[in-house]
């Protein structure tokens, strides 16, 4: 089911265009990567599904209907800043913007007692943020936006500067919410970790939306086959000639062959035959970053 919608977005910034029609949708108990290169509005968008930016022109959606500013301040947010007071005791903060969402007071003790614990940042609680290292301060962020159990998640570049452990605890928190029927909408430039944990991903180029989908999905749309082909003993130039074959990659495993629509991947192996011994003869599923590459790029 779709819980939050954003379609047709449009802003401007003078004669910049930040958004030119942008629309994405975060179904609830999913987890929804949004990719694009720097500059390519995905900071903007978020602002507009929270209500902290308005739209030149489009929507924000909440189960089929506009969202209203009342909803929108129950989504729970990460920005990619910092924006914590840098003063305040990690537990006393977390209290407080609790109770600012409306929790009472014991309530909000629980909640924020709740995080500390579950985030590994327990013997922190009683510390200033300010005293925290920036990925002990990164997990205080997302005991921020989590502390007053949104049923949505936005969260811009939420894995930036965590060790591999606090890398797994923010995704294991990511997918217990969605698990739970939240919406969960991140943004990252860490390719390989969005193939990892999203069900979905949304790629934005230059304020627009070029692809959506699972990734198997977009392997589908948008990728030409490939090959991953190790000959021993050939000699360089041993593809050419082929007409709509090329090489597109080359690593310790071989090379990466791509091949026009229609070539016949037998005419790679039959010149891997002539060419030397064939140790490697494979199908190679394009990563993400490959999609990325391959729709950004045009």
């Amino acid at each position: 089911m779709r819980v939050l919608e954003l379609s047709d977005l449009t802003r401007r910034y003078g004669s910049t265009v930040a958004l030119d029609g942008l629309s994405l949708e975060v179904p609830g108990g999913d987890v929804v990567g949004f990719v694009g290169p720097n500059g390519a509005g995905k900071t903007t968008a978020m602002r507009i599904a929270l209500g902290v930016l308005e739209a030149d022109d489009g929507s924000v959606l909440w189960r089929g209907e506009p969202a209203t500013r009342e909803r929108q301040r129950e989504f729970g947010y990460m920005p990619e800043e910092r924006g914590l007071y840098p003063k305040m005791r990690v537990d006393r903060h977390l209290r407080y913007l609790a109770m600012l969402h409306g929790l009472r007071q014991a309530d909000a003790e629980e909640a924020a007692q709740r995080w500390i614990e579950r985030l590994g940042l327990g013997e922190y609680a009683g510390k200033r943020v300010e005293e925290l290292s920036l990925g002990n301060q990164q997990r205080v962020q997302l005991a921020a936006a989590l502390v007053h159990d949104p049923p949505v998640l936005i969260l811009d570049e939420p894995f930036s500067g965590l060790d591999p452990i606090g890398t797994d605890v923010m995704a294991e928190v990511l997918a217990e919410r969605a698990r739970e029927g939240a919406a969960v909408l991140f943004s990252s430039h860490q390719l390989e970790l969005v193939e990892r944990l999203c069900d979905r991903v949304s790629i934005v180029n230059r304020g627009r939306t070029v692809a959506a989908g699972t990734v198997d999905e977009l392997r589908e749309e948008r990728s030409r086959p490939r090959l991953r082909v190790d000959v021993e003993g050939a000699a360089n130039g041993w593809l050419d000639g082929i007409d709509g074959v090329s090489i597109v990659g080359r690593d310790e495993h071989g090379v990466l062959v791509e091949l026009s629509d229609g070539v016949d991947d037998q005419r790679v192996l039959d010149a891997g035959r002539r060419a030397g011994r064939v140790r490697r003869f494979e199908p190679a599923r394009p990563t993400l970053a490959d999609l990325f590459r391959e729709v950004v790029e045009r």
